[in-house]
């Protein structure tokens, strides 16, 4: 596709995608840091529930450090108003991590001050960032033109033919940012994340079709389809040992014999050895006796 035909393309899709959603307000008047904290919570969560846990996380918690060293757990709970709390609470933790591991603070608003570049590239560089948060920090934070796209978007985007697998695996839209003046940047944003967080929720659901094919109904043929369930490994049979019967349930001759063999032949030493204690004791009592007559003394008569 060219960049001329995906321009077009793009921009009679967001026409359409208009119709459905509207947009949302962003709140301005946060650091760096707390719109970096924010977009680890909005990624696949809508604005209202991102908004919600990001006061509960400014309530329930000391400070951004005390949140850094709580458990994974800990957090989920406290972000369970979002989409996906546990995958929210293991990228904030993350995130946080580096960035006090990076400059020991958390505050980041000496980025602020370098060119637009150099601070997007920092923030990439920080571990549990997506380009969904870079994005929308390089949006909301640093005055540049980006427009953040989550997993569920960039399916959205594939199944209407804008990019290619190649591209949604790269988390790229390319021509989007031109498609969307600056100054309607950060609307058109709102809008798209509600699309997102739509088909990123479940995008083999009704919902997710049919927010879809309300878009862009010749998109049918491309919808996602659930990969089939890996098969299970078989389980290892179980070697039973069952004895062999003729007819009639008797167990063969031969095993029989075998034992009638063995029990014999275990009998008969036994029956020897009796054989020879008995002999043994009955010549012992015999010699014993005879001895004894030998010893008895004749008497003689006097004459």
């Amino acid at each position: 596709m060219t960049a001329q035909n995906r321009g077009t393309r793009i921009t009679k899709l967001l026409g359409q995608i208009k119709k459905h959603y509207k947009p949302v307000g962003v709140t301005k008047d946060r650091t760096l840091i707390e719109h970096l904290i924010f977009a680890c919570l909005l990624e696949n969560s809508p604005h209202e529930a991102a908004e919600e846990a990001f006061e509960r996380l400014k309530t329930e918690y000391f400070d951004w450090n005390e949140v850094r060293v709580s458990t994974k757990r800990e957090l989920a709970e406290t972000l369970k108003t979002l989409n996906d709390p546990e995958t929210a609470a293991e990228r904030l933790k993350r995130t946080l991590h580096s960035v006090f591991e990076s400059v020991y603070v958390y505050d980041l608003e000496h980025l602020k001050k370098q060119n637009l570049g150099q601070a997007t590239k920092t923030i990439e560089k920080y571990e549990g960032t997506s380009p969904f948060t870079v994005a929308f920090v390089t949006q909301n934070a640093l005055g540049g033109h980006a427009i953040p796209a989550n997993q569920g978007l960039l399916t959205a985007f594939l199944v209407f033919d804008i990019i290619s697998q190649k591209e949604a695996d790269g988390w790229h839209i390319p021509g989007l940012e031109r498609a969307v003046p600056k100054s309607k940047g950060v609307e058109m944003a709102t809008i798209l994340h509600q699309l997102g967080v739509e088909v990123g929720k479940n995008p083999y659901g009704q919902t997710a079709k049919k927010a879809l094919l309300a878009i862009d109904p010749d998109s049918k043929s491309r919808l996602p389809k659930k990969p089939a369930p890996e098969p299970e490994p078989p389980k290892p049979k179980k070697k039973k040992k069952v004895a062999k019967k003729v007819a009639g349930g008797a167990t063969p001759t031969k095993k029989k014999k075998k034992v009638k063999k063995t029990a014999a032949a275990d009998d008969a030493p036994t029956k020897k050895k009796v054989k020879k204690k008995v002999a043994k004791k009955a010549t012992g009592s015999g010699t014993k006796k005879v001895a004894g007559k030998k010893k008895k003394k004749v008497k003689r008569k006097p004459k």
